[in-house]
């Protein structure tokens, strides 16, 4: 495929990468000049103690398309992502990890869908096949804790089971049929831009795809797998992180279900990936 014809923002944010900076920088400018006409990357340094920043500012001196923006202080995932995206200037935006957590090999196809839907969403896991639709739920779940899938969602089996909780419990509390929700989204900046974010955790991510849905959105999924990181510290599991996330979690739940004070009322589309 010739490089896609419209321009894309490439967003990610780091603490502490000092081990993965560089070769995340390369890969993905590399990836973005290969695949996209017109792009920028994007980095938050969240107020790194090590030499994070100043490796990127380096890099940022013979790569005129990257961007380099350093919080105040460390404010986690959650805000770095939302900084991100006020950040992003170009017509449709994604993101992708410091470790390089999701594959997307398949960039180009995938931006290339959102010439026809709203979103594009990726999922780590196959699609459930079963001929009675009403068994779905049941293959659905009992799938989710296969050791198979565990140890392909996240780094080990430990991580894998919290992340399927994760899951579970946004599935069920705001009841947005999507397949994954901690994953590669892509998105039409003007109107990611033009959401409020509540959340100040990684749950931003989804809520913006919650959001998304309520609005009326079609989202589109596609396979983006998980691959473990080679280098550094994983930030989004330690206690404390997940901690923020379960508070804004349930806080939201009350707020927008509970209380019924949500935006909007909607209910967008979601075409599955299938096999």
């Amino acid at each position: 495929m010739e490089k896609f014809d419209r321009s894309v923002s490439m967003l990610s944010w780091a603490y502490n990468e000092e081990e993965s900076i560089e070769e995340f920088l390369k890969r993905a400018y590399d990836l973005m000049e290969q695949t996209v006409e017109d792009f920028e990357l994007i980095l938050i340094d969240d107020c790194s103690t090590d030499r994070t920043y100043e490796l990127a500012e380096t890099f940022m001196k013979t790569h005129e398309k990257f961007r380099l923006y350093r919080n105040e202080k460390n404010l986690d995932v959650g805000l770095s992502l939302q900084r991100a995206v006020k950040s992003a200037s170009k017509e449709f935006l994604f993101w992708q990890t410091v470790d390089w957590s999701y594959n997307i090999e398949n960039l180009r196809e995938h931006l290339e869908l959102l010439k026809t839907f709203d979103i594009v969403q990726g999922v780590r896991r196959s699609a459930v096949k079963t001929r009675l639709n009403f068994l779905k739920p049941v293959f659905l779940f009992f799938s989710l804790f296969s050791k198979q899938h565990l140890a392909n969602r996240s780094d080990n089996v430990k991580k894998g089971i919290v992340s399927v909780i994760n899951y579970i419990v946004i599935r069920v509390l705001f009841k947005v049929p999507l397949s994954d929700f901690q994953n590669i989204p892509f998105y039409p900046t003007k109107w990611i831009q033009s959401i409020k974010y509540e959340s100040k955790s990684g749950f931003s991510n989804p809520e913006g795809l919650i959001k998304a849905y309520w609005a009326g959105k079609s989202i589109k999924e596609v396979p983006i797998s998980f691959t473990p990181r080679k280098a550094g510290e994983a930030k989004g599991t330690k206690l404390k992180s997940i901690m923020r996330s379960v508070r804004d979690i349930f806080y939201l739940w009350v707020k927008w279900i509970v209380l019924n004070k949500k935006e909007s009322a909607k209910e967008g589309s979601v075409e599955r990936y299938c096999k």
